[in-house]
């Protein structure tokens, strides 16, 4: 599983969101990435997942273009607004989307009852999802994002609102599945978590003005510190 963002632009009216984005992701890689809030990194990641129309460039996902039916058993997205329904339970919402990934039967009940454990949610399986605290929510759109086990994820800011001892669980399952050789894109803006990602692009006013190894972009900061690269920029340097 690959992925190729060709020179994406994308404008809102007279607003650039997103200025002519190169970026390449490929099997096995866990891509960081990385930008202060209204950078384009939501915009980017729905751009990927077909949601939003490109202005300019092209998207290329293992040979297909975006958008495409085909690529929707390949892909998993978990947006920063959780797309969930409120009025029936957490099991209810994992059997309806694996549903529609064409998941039935003990298979299905397997992999729900794996995720809401791995999750912490088990216990609060069949409760009102209308009832769910906002890292509960985050979670049970997580288990969404999983669950008809894609080679491709697609995770905007994963992990905000969820505690650090569970944080620390679920990045293990994401280096996990990085070791397995699937393909993953994470946005954050808690400079601590690209630590834990190999490979970081940093997208800032809508450009990419790093892409390079984790450690490499370390070393060209004078402390040390990823988001030193952002004020960098900011000077002009």
């Amino acid at each position: 599983m690959n992925m190729e963002v060709k020179a994406l632009s994308k404008c809102f009216g007279q607003k650039t969101v997103l200025d002519q984005v190169n970026l390449q992701v490929g099997e096995g890689e866990m891509l960081c990435l990385l930008g202060p809030s209204g950078a384009g990194k939501t915009t980017l990641i729905r751009s990927i997942i077909g949601a939003v129309k490109p202005t300019g460039g092209e998207i290329i996902i293992n040979g297909v273009r975006v958008p495409d039916r085909r690529l929707m058993y390949d892909v998993g997205y978990m947006p920063q607004e959780e797309g969930l329904y409120g009025d029936i339970s957490a099991r209810a919402n994992l059997e309806f989307f694996g549903g529609l990934y064409g998941m039935r039967g003990s298979k299905l009940r397997q992999r729900c009852d794996e995720l809401l454990s791995l999750l912490d949610l088990y216990a609060d399986a069949e409760k009102m999802v209308s009832d769910y605290s906002g890292g509960m929510k985050k979670r049970l759109s997580l288990a969404v994002a999983l669950l008809h086990d894609p080679r491709f994820l697609l995770l905007d800011e994963p992990t905000v609102g969820i505690d650090p001892v569970l944080r620390k669980t679920i990045w293990e399952r994401f280096a996990q599945l990085k070791n397995e050789g699937r393909c993953l894109v994470i946005s954050t803006h808690v400079m601590d978590e690209a630590l834990k990602c190999e490979r970081c692009a940093l997208l800032y006013n809508g450009r990419i003005i790093y892409d390079d190894q984790t450690e490499n972009l370390l070393k060209m900061t004078p402390n040390g510190s990823i988001e030193d690269l952002f004020f960098m920029a900011g000077e002009g340097k």
